[in-house]
C-alpha cells in the first residue's frame, strides 16, 4: 500500500514537472514571437524611411518620420481624439447592432430549416448588393449625421455574423441534440447545452472577421458625407494630396482594428475554455 502511494506521488510530481516545463517553454516562445514582431515592425519602418525620396517619390508614400510626426501633432492638438472618438462611436454601435441582429436571425434560421429555405433567395439577393451602394440610400434615410455611418457599418457586420451563426447552428451534430431530448431536455436545454457551445467558435470567428468590416462601413459613410471622423481626415487629405495625413489615418485605423481583434481573441479564449 505504501509502495502504491509512493508511486502515485512520484507520478504526480512527474506530471507537475512536465506541466511546469511546458508552460516555461510556451512563455519563452511567446517572448520570442513578441521580439520577432517588434523586429519586423522596426525593419519595415526603417525600409520605408530609406525608400522615401530615394526609391519612390515622397508624394506617393511620404515617409515614416513624417507620418509619425503628423500623428504626434494630432495627439498634441486634440485632432486625433476628436475625430477618432466619432469613428469609434459609429463603429461600436454599428458592430453591436449588426452583431446582435445577425446572431439572432442566424440562430432563428438555423433552428427552423423551413424558414431558411423560404427566405434563402432573398437573403442571398440582399447579401449580393455591394454595401457601398447602400451608403447614399442610408444618407437619404438617416441624414448626414452619425446615424447613417452606424447603418452602413451595421449592414456589413450583419451579414458576416448572420452567415457564420447560421453555419454554426447547422453544423451541430444531431446526435447530441437527440441525446438531450432522450434524457427529457427541453428546447432551452438543447439550445443552452448543445447549440450555443457548438456554434460559439463560428460566432466568434464571424465577430473577428466583422471588426475590420465595421470600420470599413463607418469610414465609407464618412467618405460620403461627414465633417468629422478618421474617414473625413483621410478624404480631406486626399483632396489636398497630403499623403502624410492619409497614411497617418490608415495607421490609426489599422491599430484600432488590431486592438479590437486582440480583444475578441481573448473573448474567444474565455468562451471556449471548455475545450
Amino acid at each position: 500500500m505504501q509502495s502504491t502511494d509512493a508511486e502515485a506521488a512520484v507520478m504526480s510530481g512527474g506530471r507537475s514537472i512536465a506541466v511546469a516545463q511546458f508552460e516555461a517553454a510556451q512563455g519563452r516562445r511567446a517572448r520570442w514571437i513578441l521580439v520577432l514582431r517588434l523586429l519586423v515592425g522596426i525593419a519595415f519602418l526603417a525600409f520605408w524611411e530609406f525608400a522615401s525620396g530615394r526609391l519612390i517619390d515622397k508624394l506617393f508614400i511620404s515617409s515614416a518620420s513624417s507620418v509619425l510626426g503628423r500623428l504626434s501633432k494630432w495627439v498634441m492638438d486634440g485632432t486625433l481624439v476628436n475625430h477618432l472618438s466619432i469613428t469609434l462611436y459609429a463603429t461600436m454601435w454599428g458592430f453591436l447592432i449588426g452583431s446582435f441582429v445577425g446572431f439572432a436571425l442566424g440562430l432563428l434560421f438555423g433552428r427552423f430549416r423551413a424558414l431558411a429555405e423560404v427566405l434563402d433567395p432573398y437573403i442571398t439577393a440582399l447579401y449580393s448588393i455591394p454595401k457601398i451602394a447602400l451608403a447614399p440610400l442610408f444618407i437619404i434615410w438617416f441624414g448626414i449625421g452619425i446615424e447613417s455611418k452606424v447603418a452602413v457599418s451595421a449592414s456589413i457586420v450583419f451579414f458576416v455574423v448572420f452567415l457564420n451563426t447560421y453555419a454554426g447552428v447547422r453544423d451541430v451534430n444531431p446526435l447530441f441534440i437527440n441525446a438531450i431530448r432522450i434524457m427529457g431536455g427541453s428546447q432551452w436545454n438543447v439550445l443552452r447545452s448543445v447549440i450555443m457551445p457548438s456554434a460559439t467558435s463560428w460566432v466568434i470567428t464571424g465577430l473577428k472577421v466583422s471588426v475590420p468590416y465595421a470600420l470599413v462601413g463607418t469610414v465609407i459613410g464618412e467618405f460620403m458625407s461627414s465633417n468629422r471622423g478618421i474617414g473625413f481626415l483621410i478624404s480631406q487629405a486626399t483632396g489636398l494630396f497630403d499623403t502624410t495625413s492619409v497614411f497617418a489615418g490608415l495607421i490609426v485605423l489599422s491599430i484600432v482594428g488590431a486592438i479590437f481583434n486582440e480583444g475578441l481573441g481573448r473573448l474567444e479564449t474565455f468562451f471556449l475554455r471548455w475545450r
